[in-house]
């Protein structure tokens, strides 16, 4: 069956991670994803690499375009409005990564693009938002982190706030806030029948996800300090290295987790003192002296057997190739335009009805822009004529 979103078309003016993650999910779920690109600028995760095996796009790049058509405008020529607004007129979607301000000097922003289809639904998605005294603030994903009090209590004691190998604030607050608000929207324009822009910061969101600190800060006021609550290293809820230089997670909040854990290590005497004793900085290093007498891989052999919480940290190598990621579908071969195959992550929402279609990987810039234009009745000889002077650069 068609993907669930399969009625939906948008049209991506977005850059780097944030928007192509958000428009390749919308797609991943069926939406006829068009993107817009400059034709001179290329798109920086295009360089980064490895590379695609015979071919010059970037694996990243690859991934973040797929299931998406493409073509090429340059935006700062009158021509390229013209026919955005002919767009707009059937992809009633458009999500786009400029800081404020900028897609009104090309007259697409909302307030243009609502006059020519008011259920136009725009999503406007930059690290501080479209008001305030940071709107035109460049940043990247960790001065996002940095502003939103998240660091203040993550990391260690002795050295601070540490980086991430993922970029949270683009991708899980950026990517899936845009993702939420673009379809809560298509909701409340199925009953209403009126579209609206939809206002993301990256900052905003990271703010959000304070959530039960944030909660019990603005009811106590008491700033958190780092490796002093339950989940931020205040308790044996934590990562122990073991011999052999690897490292096990230990999760288990609840009494009967905490038993089996402490069960499981030889250590009965500390379950009645539970997950956060109070002589937590000696129980601690008892704990972490007792993991390095075994390797991870001896660790996991052990926890298998019990409900403990306890995993073992991974590598990419075992992680993708591990029993679960395998047995949940969790990579897959998509498409390259010519006819070879990529492996790539799959989309992580599984439905029974409608299952993701991944049409194609990324595909070179440009690539559907002769065929948009030909959709919209534009003659080859028109096109041509554009493209000799300088409305695809």
């Amino acid at each position: 069956m068609p993907g669930p979103l399969s009625n939906l078309k948008v049209l991506d003016f977005t850059t780097l991670l944030p928007g192509p993650y958000a428009t390749m999910a919308l797609a991943d779920m069926g939406a006829d994803v068009l993107k817009v690109v400059s034709g001179s600028r290329p798109d920086v995760v295009a360089y980064i690499p490895p590379f695609v095996p015979g071919t010059k796009m970037s694996a990243a790049f690859a991934y973040l375009g797929r299931g998406k058509r493409c073509m090429t405008l340059n935006l700062k020529d009158s021509r390229a409005t013209k026919i955005v607004h002919q767009l707009v007129a059937d992809y009633d979607i458009v999500i786009e990564q400029f800081r404020p301000g900028v897609m009104a000097k090309f007259s697409l922003d909302y307030q243009s693009l609502k006059k020519v289809n008011p259920s136009l639904i725009y999503c406007s998605l930059t690290g501080y938002g479209q008001t305030g005294s940071l709107r035109d603030r460049a940043g990247h994903d960790i001065n996002y982190l940095a502003r939103s009090g998240l660091m203040s209590y993550s990391g260690k004691k002795d050295t601070g706030p540490s980086l991430t190998g993922m970029q949270i604030a683009d991708v899980a607050s950026g990517s899936n806030n845009a993702v939420i608000g673009i379809l809560a929207a298509v909701v409340h324009r199925d009953k209403k029948g009126n579209g609206q822009h939809i206002d993301i910061s990256m900052t905003d969101g990271m703010i959000a996800f304070n959530a039960m600190f944030g909660a019990g800060f603005l009811v106590d006021g008491q700033d958190l300090v780092r490796e002093k609550t339950l989940l931020n290293g205040g308790s044996l809820y934590d990562f122990y290295e073991t011999k052999d230089g690897q490292y096990i997670s230990f999760g288990g909040l609840e009494p009967q987790f905490f038993g089996a854990f402490c069960e499981t290590i030889n250590m009965p005497e500390l379950i009645p003192g539970g997950v956060q004793p109070k002589d937590g900085v000696n129980v601690k290093k008892l704990v972490r002296g007792i993991f390095k007498t075994k390797t991870r891989d001896e660790w996991t052999e052990l926890f298998k057997k019990v409900d403990a919480c306890c995993e073992p940290v991974l590598s990419l190598t075992e992680a993708l190739n591990d029993a679960y990621a395998i047995e949940r579908g969790m990579v897959v071969e998509v498409d390259l335009p010519d006819g070879k195959k990529v492996r790539q992550l799959a989309s992580p929402i599984k439905f029974s009805e409608t299952i993701p279609e991944y049409k194609n990987a990324g595909i070179p810039p440009g690539l559907h822009t002769k065929e948009v234009l030909l959709e919209l009745g534009y003659s080859r000889e028109e096109i041509e004529a554009f493209e000799k002077t300088g409305l695809f650069s």
